[in-house]
């Protein structure tokens, strides 16, 4: 027998503590995520949390997307945005922890982001309830937002809504212009991952979340009605790895290629004619300053030749 065949194998089969669970969702955004105090995970990355598709759920129903691309989201810091488009589907929750492990498995919770009001519970609609500006800021929020360690702010259309270089990221907005345009003629959506918008949000309705330390990545503003006929949107943007972006048309999703979480927005409804009328007064000016130089030099030359 040869030494090959004698030497005892090197593969081992470790069997981990696991535990598997079947979530079912209504229709609608879903973000699961940590119960907050998990412990960190050991050198063997364990414990940790799998989000996939249920066994026997077609593709098409739920869609799951995790920082891994395998749906891990760890132990302690990582989430799952899961889209559910017709419900109640089924999402499986599979935990897994060292084999000989007495701590309990990990703790998740679940927030709706978006999806329809008949099925949202009580607990998310109060999380998700639109903000309200405070007082002192009543006659001049057009924006609101819940900003990182700041709370609920607000702020008017043109001027910053969080504040570039904080660090502190947004966690959800809400757009309702008071002046410039009908509130009913814009929309918005809030960027949950690579390749994940949020449904649209009517003007004066909350995007995103709030309390639950989930960031959204960028926005998408646009206008509809008459107002798309009338004015346009610029977008400014900053991220929390100091991406800076803009201005730019809001019309197309604002967000860092590295997915860094959003940090403060700058939004502008410019009416059309003003663009106009910027376009028509340059080369108005220039063709005066040209004119006022040529009426000039003759009278100067008149006064060397009179010399």
């Amino acid at each position: 027998m040869s030494k090959t065949a004698e030497a005892p194998t090197q593969n081992r089969v470790i069997d981990l503590k696991a535990g598997a669970h079947m979530m079912v969702l209504d229709a609608g955004i879903f973000c699961i995520f940590h119960a907050a105090g998990q412990p960190a995970p050991g050198p063997a990355g364990l414990p940790g949390v799998r989000i996939s598709r249920a066994p026997g759920t077609p593709a098409g129903i739920v869609t799951v997307s995790t920082f891994e691309e395998d749906g891990w989201i760890g132990a302690s810091n990582g989430a799952a945005l899961v889209r559910v488009t017709r419900g109640p589907a089924a999402v499986l929750v599979t935990t897994y922890q060292e084999p000989n492990s007495q701590a309990e498995a990990p703790k998740i919770q679940v927030a709706q982001l978006a999806g329809p009001t008949s099925t949202t519970p009580a607990a998310v609609v109060a999380a998700e309830s639109a903000v309200a500006p405070a007082p002192a800021a009543a006659g001049v929020a057009e924006i609101s937002a819940h900003v990182q360690r700041q709370g609920d702010v607000a702020a008017p259309i043109g001027e910053w809504m969080g504040t570039p270089g904080s660090q502190a990221w947004i966690e959800g907005f809400a757009i309702a212009p008071k002046t410039s345009i009908p509130t009913s003629d814009i929309e918005y959506q809030a960027v949950l991952g690579k390749g994940w918008l949020s449904p649209w949000s009517e003007g004066g309705q909350y995007c995103g979340s709030r309390g639950m330390a989930l960031p959204i990545l960028g926005l998408r503003v646009r206008l509809k009605g008459e107002s798309a006929q009338t004015h346009h949107v610029r977008l400014s943007s900053t991220f929390t790895d100091g991406t800076r972006l803009g201005p730019v048309d809001g019309t197309d999703a604002l967000e860092a290629d590295s997915l860094a979480p959003l940090e403060a927005f700058l939004l502008e409804i410019i009416p059309n004619d003003a663009a106009e009328e910027a376009s028509v007064k340059a080369p108005a000016k220039a063709a005066a300053s040209k004119a006022t130089k040529t009426t000039k030099a003759p009278a100067k030359r008149k006064a060397s030749s009179a010399d």
